[in-house]
């Protein structure tokens, strides 16, 4: 409803509508648009969940089928269970398809508390005694015969079958144990997801050998974080982790183990153990070779200016050295921080290596013992992800960004191992989020705009269609009020750098109208924020507050990946992120001048984490142009944060630097309205951060709102909806001008599983 002032008073059918543009709503809305793979052993074949149904796909045969027969399990597990079961909504956990042992048509599941085994070709139901459910956290070996986990520290194993178990590692001590991961950010996160003991290790294909680790944090300083509210009740609990900081000169330190369940042995790598400062270096090794026999690791240093990939011996432990890269800023060994390294060994033994070395992300290969052969990509562009190798034919499938005009979109590329032959697989306007299968000559190719949603195909070598999988509509979702965003360039501050993101208009849009707008923040440098497909995890909450009447505004500025380095490292050394605050400001302002609709007097900002930061930062520094802003979970002070991210994406941090990395010497500037939002248990990005920042607001004699939610973590899991409808009321009542509706979110469902879509 619009009063005569021309504000917008929200009601209870407007939060409900918003609500469904939440990703775990949004995604049941157009429930064919993710295809996850489930790969067969040989890589011939492959599964997926379309919705509710479970699909066999053969793309040497071309065909796509079920992947049993629905119709007949469901009846005879209602027969069995003595439970109702509709074949359009099987209450299945936990498939297991190719079963060891047995038939190819037999899968194992779970369901009402039992596990069973059907048989396509029997027609047959029977519940099963198949030992231990495998946990979370817990890892299966690649013939399914063994489970390793953890206990008390130290690396277990038992049979599938339930009748053997025994440790693998006996000398585990507190902070110093095995397989686990660094204390800051999962302590006290990973109990509160239900993930009490999570095992991070690899088994060797034969399925005889593990390669772990061991981390020590003996010498770590402590941090403490009270749960005020147990849920048993009783006295605040005291929860203490071992949290460094950027500068300590303690670090956690790691050694890599191999462990052998036949013998026992347990050999460590040589040398002196090595500074671990990133969760992310824990999963990077993996088994190589043509016979698989060797296992290969990356090493960051501290700075994060040197990357080496090394040769692990799994029978002796020796460390060879074999490729080395080094840069005056971070070398990464991807586009994206949290995506798996852009490294293939071959079985040959030769070496895809991914380097920014040229100021673009490109593939060069080096032969077993790490002598450079050659480049195998190059140009203005870069490549994000490796998709499949031919040796045979000496190929490379990859991902390409930078081809299109709009550089954020992806292409299908293959070229020659020599650095011949490179052929576009794809070549059109659609954002390529494309797999491949460990071994297999296809490509899954998921394509989209964001206005069309991901038409799914499996391609052969040239890009001919082997297979139609999935071409979803988004008439649910345009059903509740949903409209897709502009895809948008605009120009830095700078005045030179073109920028890209999207503007979503508010529902119910009418030209004649000014809206005020949100600008819905990550500044980077991990990730880029605005994708040109058609959505992701982060298109909901924009969405959301689409239909409450703003226009949103979600932007990469400089500092962000998957452009060129030069891109890139404008965040190095700026984690203040003075350059990407200016283009924000820049753009909006374009933005306003473009579509006289945008009110760019009423302009609010929301974040999360790193956009948390950048929120209050917002408000801070440039109080002329935001004047409300809604910041959850923000590191407000990164000299006190983890030193991975700072040291890797700042550098040595110098005294007279630090003030760039605070937002407390900017509390004064404060005029607008800001809320800061932090769960009481963040193990990640401590709730200490905002305390300060509030002490500083105070000291400037500052109004500041905040919400501490008792019990949470980082991602505020199990109370995400009340953080959400808070961030959504405040920024209603100041940037409308109205008082929100009484309208209440529901606990978020979890996301479906179908639903979760590999990043990278």
């Amino acid at each position: 409803m619009i009063d005569p002032a021309g504000r917008i008073h929200l009601t209870d059918t407007d939060y409900a509508r918003a609500e469904q543009m939440l990703a775990p709503y949004r995604a049941r809305l157009v429930p064919r648009a993710a295809v996850v793979p489930q790969w067969s052993d040989d890589g011939a074949l492959f599964r997926y969940r379309s919705g509710t149904r479970y699909v066999l796909v053969d793309p040497a045969a071309g065909t796509r089928s079920d992947a049993f027969d629905h119709e007949r399990l469901a009846a005879a597990l209602s027969q069995s269970s003595g439970c109702a079961v509709e074949a359009d909504d099987l209450p299945l956990t936990s498939v297991e398809f190719e079963v060891p042992d047995r038939d190819p048509e037999v899968i194992r599941f779970s369901a009402f508390d039992a596990r069973w085994e059907w048989s396509d070709r029997t027609g047959t139901c029977t519940q099963v005694e198949d030992g231990p459910p495998v946990g979370p956290g817990e890892v299966v070996s690649p013939d399914r015969a063994w489970v390793a986990f953890r206990r008390d520290g130290n690396v277990w194993v038992r049979s599938r079958d339930g009748q053997q178990e025994f440790a693998l590692t006996d000398d585990a001590e507190p902070h110093r144990d095995y397989g686990g991961l660094l204390e800051a950010a999962t302590k006290v996160k990973l109990p509160l997801l239900g993930l009490d003991s999570v095992l991070v290790a690899a088994w060797s294909p034969d399925s005889t050998r593990l390669v772990t680790h061991r981390i020590d944090q003996r010498e770590l300083p402590e941090q403490v974080l009270v749960e005020a509210a147990p849920s048993g009740g009783g006295r605040p609990v005291a929860h203490r982790i071992r949290y460094p900081m950027p500068g300590d000169e303690a670090q956690a330190t790691m050694t890599w183990h191999v462990l052998d369940i036949r013998t026992g042995q347990n050999v460590a790598a040589s040398g002196e153990p090595e500074v671990l400062t990133s969760p992310y270096a824990l999963d990077r090794r993996w088994w190589s070779g043509e016979k698989e026999d060797a296992v290969h690791v990356l090493h960051q240093s501290r700075d994060g200016r040197t990357l080496e990939l090394r040769r692990l011996d799994p029978g002796t432990g020796a460390m060879t050295t074999l490729v080395t890269e080094t840069g005056r800023t971070r070398a990464d060994p991807s586009p994206y921080l949290h995506a798996p390294p852009v490294v293939r060994i071959l079985d040959s033994g030769e070496i895809l290596w991914w380097s920014q070395r040229d100021g673009w992300g490109h593939l060069y290969r080096y032969s077993s013992d790490g002598e450079l052969l050659g480049r195998v990509t190059g140009g203005q562009w870069l490549v994000r992800r490796v998709l499949r190798v031919d040796e045979e034919r000496g190929q490379v499938w990859f991902l390409a960004n930078g081809l299109n005009e709009d550089p954020y979109v992806r292409q299908i590329c293959r070229v020659d191992l020599d650095g011949g032959g490179f052929v576009r697989i794809t070549d059109d306007d659609l954002d390529h989020d494309a797999v491949g299968p460990p071994r297999g000559d296809y490509i899954v190719d998921r394509a989209s705009t964001v206005d069309r949603p991901p038409r799914t195909r499996v391609l052969g070598d040239d890009g001919q269609v082997l297979v139609e999988l999935e071409a979803p509509d988004a008439t649910a979702l345009e059903a509740v009020g949903w409209s897709p965003p502009e895809r948008f360039r605009t120009t830095a501050a700078d005045g030179r750098t073109p920028v890209y993101g999207l503007l979503w208009r508010p529902h119910g849009f009418d030209p004649a109208r000014r809206y005020p707008v949100v600008d819905h923040s990550y500044p980077g440098p991990n990730i880029h924020r605005a994708s040109p497909g058609f959505g992701d995890l982060f298109t909901g909450e924009p969405e959301a507050l689409a239909a409450l009447g703003f226009a949103v505004v979600a932007l990469d500025g400089r500092g962000t990946p998957v452009r060129s380095k030069a891109f890139l490292d404008h965040s190095y050394g700026d984690l203040g992120m003075a350059a990407a605050l200016d283009d924000h400001v820049a753009a909006i302002r374009e933005l306003g001048r473009r579509h006289p609709w945008l009110d760019t007097d009423r302009v609010g900002i929301t974040g999360h984490s790193g956009g948390g930061f950048f929120t209050a930062r917002a408000l801070l520094t440039r109080p002329e142009f935001y004047s409300v802003g809604v910041a959850q979970a923000g590191p407000h002070d990164f000299s006190i944060y983890l030193p991975f991210w700072v040291e890797h994406n700042h550098g040595e941090i110098a005294e007279e630097g630090r003030r760039a990395l605070l937002n407390t010497p900017h509390a004064g500037n404060l005029r607008g309205r800001l809320l800061l939002i932090d769960g009481e248990l963040d193990d990640n990005v401590l709730p200490h951060q905002s305390m300060r920042l509030v002490d500083a607001l105070i000291e400037a004699d500052a109004d500041v709102d905040m919400l501490v939610v008792p019990g949470v973590e980082h991602t505020f899991q199990g109370r995400y909806h009340y953080v959400t409808r808070r961030t959504w009321d405040y920024l209603v009542r100041h940037l409308h001008g109205t008082e929100p509706p009484t309208y209440r979110l529901a606990p978020f469902p979890p996301m479906p599983d179908w639903a979760v879509q590999p990043s990278g």
